[in-house]
């Protein structure tokens, strides 16, 4: 079942499917990287600060070492000089090893963004699973590892075999050597093999990081059906949407035609447009109370025709008033003039209807 899953999952990751999996702690991450950070770290704190820790240590453990006779042994004596010798140790050791920290963070820096997931500390039972255990043992990824850990094993040999080669009479020498000479040479000895170390990791770290984010990215891909649910989840239901749109239409269209009664007047194109329009003596402007095309403009001029609205025949400027003129809200000042003009004659008609009447 889990291949024929695996098999589905064709399509790229969403970006969001990356987000979730990053804040459960699933991120890319390479080992190697790593060890070379911590490697090329430790080779650094060593070239630079070797001296001074030497330096810094030798002093007071010579000093220890040549007064031990004076030293107390009491309770608070002793208690005093753990705390000298812890004092000295740090002083000491304190920035190298906050350049080793700094240097292991960095190297999960670089990988990914900062994690802050629980996820991993909770119990699972596919851990003891007899056969995810097994695909663990005979898996991909155990392959992989196998085959990057038999290379490193070779070559770091050779590495060594090739820096230490060269030195082997020196090395079988430095039993005769005098301590601080030994130390010395040993030092450079420990820089060279480091520095060879670390060359040769660069390229497992490359390699590794770039097998660890394809293994990652490919076990995020999705099925066309989780891009699907994804989608409705994130964006809606486009059925749901859709409903909710015609329900929106429909109760449009019946607040507009509520309203068209109240027009002053319906400018028509004469068929496939028709927008009324309502204007009052102390208004700024005419407002839009409904417009429509085709059906629904066959509905308006119904309405207003129940009703006597005027209904005004002008095709550029219906066209015109539909595209600039939303719903409830005034014309442009672009199109005061022609509709003020035809205002003015259908108030025109109505004066010259009612003094007919009286």
């Amino acid at each position: 079942m889990s291949d024929d899953s695996d098999a589905e999952k064709t399509q790229d990751p969403t970006q969001k499917r990356l987000d979730d999996a990053h804040d459960r702690g699933d991120v890319a991450k390479s080992q190697e990287v790593n060890t070379w950070f911590l490697m090329a770290g430790a080779t650094l704190v060593l070239s630079s600060f070797g001296s001074s820790i030497g330096t810094g240590l030798q002093v007071p453990f010579r000093n220890l070492l040549q007064n031990s006779w004076m030293i107390r042994t009491d309770g608070p004596g002793l208690l005093t000089l753990v705390k000298s010798l812890c004092v000295t140790v740090l002083s000491t050791m304190g920035m190298p090893f906050l350049f080793l920290i700094i240097a292991a963070v960095g190297g999960n820096l670089i990988q990914h963004k900062m994690v802050f997931s629980t996820e991993g500390l909770t119990p699972k039972f596919s851990k003891i699973s007899p056969m995810e255990g097994a695909k663990r043992l005979f898996g991909k990824q155990a392959a992989a590892n196998f085959l990057k850990g038999l290379f490193k094993l070779v070559v770091l040999g050779a590495v060594m075999c090739a820096v230490l080669w060269p030195e082997r009479f020196r090395i079988d020498a430095m039993v005769r050597f005098d301590p601080t000479v030994i130390l010395g040479t040993t030092v450079t000895l420990t820089l060279q093999l480091m520095s060879a170390v670390v060359a040769m990791l660069s390229a497992v770290a490359i390699a590794d990081f770039f097998f660890q984010y394809r293994t990652w990215y490919e076990k995020q891909k999705m099925t066309l059906q989780e891009v699907k649910e994804e989608y409705k989840q994130s964006e809606g239901d486009p059925h749901i949407k859709g409903k909710i749109r015609q329900l929106r239409h429909q109760m449009m269209k019946k607040r507009m035609m509520a309203a068209v009664p109240k027009a002053s007047v319906i400018i028509t194109n004469p068929t496939h447009y028709a927008v009324a329009l309502s204007y009052e003596r102390g208004m700024t402007a005419p407002i839009c109370v409904a417009k429509g095309m085709d059906a629904i403009a066959l509905k308006i001029r119904e309405v207003a025709g129940k009703h006597d609205i005027p209904i005004v025949e002008n095709v550029p400027l219906a066209r015109a008033l539909y595209a600039a003129t939303k719903v409830d809200e005034e014309i442009p000042t672009e199109h005061y003039h022609a509709v003020a003009e035809i205002i003015g004659y259908v108030m025109g008609l109505k004066r010259g209807f009612n003094g007919r009447r009286t």
